[in-house]
């Protein structure tokens, strides 16, 4: 269950840059920062990933769990994460409660998110492009690109022929 917890936090907020320009947001704010967009998170106990949050309040998006093991895809249907009044928390089916989070804005592309009533139950989360991502992920380290790919386009092709 923390797992989930610590996801939907990490999918609901983004990263610490410099802790004096933290701000706390408001559900209005939070929803405009956040819906949409692509965000990579690391949490309190080494958990990571990358996913978004649609405006239906559905998540999707890959997870790392303590840091270690596979990266597994996982994808949350709409309503999982909502507002109530200025608060911004997760319906996840089988956890026990419905957890809240408070949301610190960061830096202009970054936020901390923690589960109200445990402040140390955090992720950390920046904004990044699709080709961010796929640029950091899709080579194991230390792998060099021996050469750039060659596209050409299928106008130029069929003019050739």
């Amino acid at each position: 269950m923390l797992r989930i917890v610590a996801l939907l936090a990490g999918l609901t907020v983004l990263t610490v840059s410099h802790p004096t320009l933290a701000q706390t947001m408001t559900a209005s704010e939070a929803r405009s920062f956040v819906v949409g967009k692509l965000f990579t998170f690391n949490c309190f106990e080494g958990t990571k990933g990358a996913g978004r949050i649609q405006a239906d309040g559905s998540v999707a998006g890959t997870i790392q769990f303590r840091g270690n093991g596979p990266v597994r895809w996982a994808q949350l249907p709409a309503g999982t994460i909502n507002v109530k009044g200025e608060a911004v928390c997760a319906n996840v089916r089988g956890l026990p409660f419905k957890p809240c989070f408070n949301l610190q804005r960061t830096s202009h592309k970054s936020f901390r998110g923690s589960v109200s009533g445990l402040g140390f139950a955090s992720c950390d989360f920046n904004r990044r492009g699709p080709v961010e991502i796929a640029t950091a992920t899709a080579l194991p380290e230390n792998q060099q690109v021996s050469q750039p790919l060659s596209l050409r386009s299928t106008l130029t092709t069929l003019g050739q022929r």
